[in-house]
């Protein structure tokens, strides 16, 4: 009740207390999830557990199709919050957002949902939506000293884990897990466009933003329909190979909280790549941890971030 209040909700909203980060995609982000969902405009509230830092948080997310946004932290006693995440087991490093417990369902129910006390509910900032900004790189007729230029592989691949290794190995990517000294050259310039810029040592043109969350199947109707439409004048845009998109992994973390260029805008934290994973699974290069890797999902789902050769 003063949850609903201090986050300015005039109706009160529908929390789903069965629905999990891992269900969540198959309901709102790929084609099965119209059968759960009556229209775009629908909000769902759940809570989940954020455990990507040092110290774990219950927090409260609004979902809708093609939507997702973490809209308020909740104080729960930190050591209910812990043995949530405890009980997780092992899990992969790119896994720490967690389902609550039956623990932690009661709680909720008790001091957050059937209370006027919202005193424990810390709403977050919503960003409204972003322009690109300026990049604040050389022009693209700008003279720049290239130590190298380089071609890297671009076509669809089935890798393994030792086969990303051996990328990143092999062009020096730095990568925050497997290669974090790497140093590999990367030399952009604004095509003055605002839409995109160019990668002068690998040759290739980036969006600076990119696509929203999709599947993989839809990604590709996505990327159909942006060249059929000429994005910025090119009808070639594609998914990246995986030592592309690794090539654009900054050192440290810049000012959009990713290993990124903060020419790039930070709405895609996370990108498919050209290449499917050995044994079974999907590749993605995650900006925000800095590092490449893999989602066994049936429906896995990632955004868009396309390249392509600029002649």
């Amino acid at each position: 009740m003063g949850l609903f209040k201090k986050l300015l909700l005039t109706d009160t909203p529908a929390i789903d207390w069965e629905m999990t980060p891992e269900f969540t995609f198959g309901t709102y982000e790929s084609w099965g999830g119209t059968e759960r969902v009556r229209s775009k405009k629908e909000r769902v509230y759940y809570f989940f557990i954020d455990a990507w830092n040092e110290v774990p948080k219950l927090c409260l997310m609004e979902r809708g199709i093609k939507h997702a946004q973490v809209v308020a932290e909740i104080l729960a006693p930190p050591e209910m919050v812990q043995q949530c995440v405890n009980e997780q087991g092992k899990v992969a490093f790119f896994e720490r957002t967690h389902p609550i417990n039956e623990q932690l369902k009661k709680w909720l129910l008790a001091h957050i949902i059937e209370s006027y006390d919202d005193s424990k509910v810390i709403p977050l900032d919503i960003p409204v939506g972003k322009s690109l900004g300026a990049t604040g790189l050389p022009a693209r007729d700008a003279e720049l000293f290239l130590s190298t230029t380089v071609q890297l592989p671009h076509e669809p691949a089935e890798l393994s884990e030792e086969d990303v290794v051996a990328l990143i190995t092999q062009y020096n990517f730095v990568e925050q897990e497997r290669n974090p000294q790497g140093t590999f050259p990367h030399a952009l310039v604004d095509n003055g466009d605002v839409l995109t810029v160019t990668d002068r040592t690998t040759g290739l043109m980036w969006q600076r933003a990119g696509t929203d969350i999709m599947s993989n199947r839809s990604m590709k109707r996505e990327v159909a329909r942006i060249n059929k439409e000429q994005f910025a004048g090119y009808a070639d845009w594609r998914l990246p190979s995986m030592a592309e998109a690794l090539s654009l992994l900054e050192s440290e973390k810049m000012a959009n909280d990713q290993y990124l260029h903060r020419c790039f805008s930070d709405e895609q934290p996370f990108v498919f790549v050209d290449a499917i994973r050995k044994p079974g699974g999907q590749w993605f290069v995650d900006y925000k941890q800095g590092r490449a890797f893999w989602s066994s999902g049936t429906i896995p789902g990632g955004f868009g971030r396309l390249c392509r050769k600029d002649k």
